[in-house]
């Protein structure tokens, strides 16, 4: 249904169909870049445009669909970040301070190679926005990013004409791998949390435990009406005797 879908918007708009499949596919996940690009490589080899065209196209189009989720993020903002991790299980306001200080530091090569990575293409947009970055440099880094991998997907559906499908099966694997490694990460990012919260609930209760001892030593020590610190119980009954 897809592939129907950009094969009759390439053969009614041509080059700048591509750049609108493109941009869909930056924002809208389900339209997979794998079977968008080499689909327009085969077109494209077929007469119905020119293949610089379609790809100067799809530049744009992976360009423009980057910037929308860059200022998606931008104005949900940092501040609204913290206060949603602020009342989340696990995470706190700390937790997006550290994470966008590790954004300032490697920010500049994660949108560059998040660009060349399923899963991660289009949404490292959105911390690049929450972050602020510099609009140029990001607007640079993506350009050059998607052109690498435009440009790979696009002339593999060129060389490989009638079989351009092989591409798309073969990027399937790759992204099959990639969304396991990112299902790795996350599930070593949650276990980090939970440990981090039993640590946390494991020293509280310590600590009122030892709040606890103390309050009771200290009120089990009386003084003796004599002027020596008795045990209570032995003072009490020689008050009643």
């Amino acid at each position: 249904m897809i592939i129907d879908w950009v094969i009759r918007i390439m053969e009614a708009l041509g080059a700048p169909g591509v750049g609108i499949a493109v941009f869909l596919e930056n924002v809208f996940p389900p339209i997979p870049s794998e079977l968008v690009l080499p689909l327009a490589g085969f077109t494209a080899s077929q007469g119905e445009f020119n293949v610089w065209a379609a790809l100067i196209a799809s530049v744009i189009g992976s360009v423009s669909g980057a910037y929308l989720l860059y200022y998606v993020g931008q104005a949900f903002g940092a501040e609204r970040l913290r206060r949603i991790a602020d009342w989340m299980w696990l995470v706190e306001p700390k937790d997006v301070d550290d994470a966008l200080a590790w954004f300032d530091k490697y920010g500049t090569w994660s949108v560059f190679f998040g660009r060349l990575v399923p899963g991660v293409r289009s949404l490292i947009s959105i911390p690049a926005g929450i972050d602020r970055m510099n609009p140029l440099v990001f607007g640079a880094l993506t350009t050059v990013g998607s052109l690498i991998w435009n440009t790979i997907l696009i002339w593999a559906g060129v060389w490989l004409g009638e079989e351009w499908e092989t591409v798309t099966r073969a990027f399937e694997s790759y992204s099959s791998v990639v969304y396991v490694l990112i299902a790795l990460i996350l599930v070593g990012v949650v276990l980090h949390l939970l440990r981090r919260h039993n640590k946390r609930l494991k020293k509280d209760t310590t600590g009122e435990s030892t709040d606890t001892a103390t309050g009771e030593t200290t009120g089990d020590a009386v003084t003796d009406p004599t002027g020596g610190a008795t045990d209570s119980g032995a003072g009490s009954t020689r008050r009643q005797r």
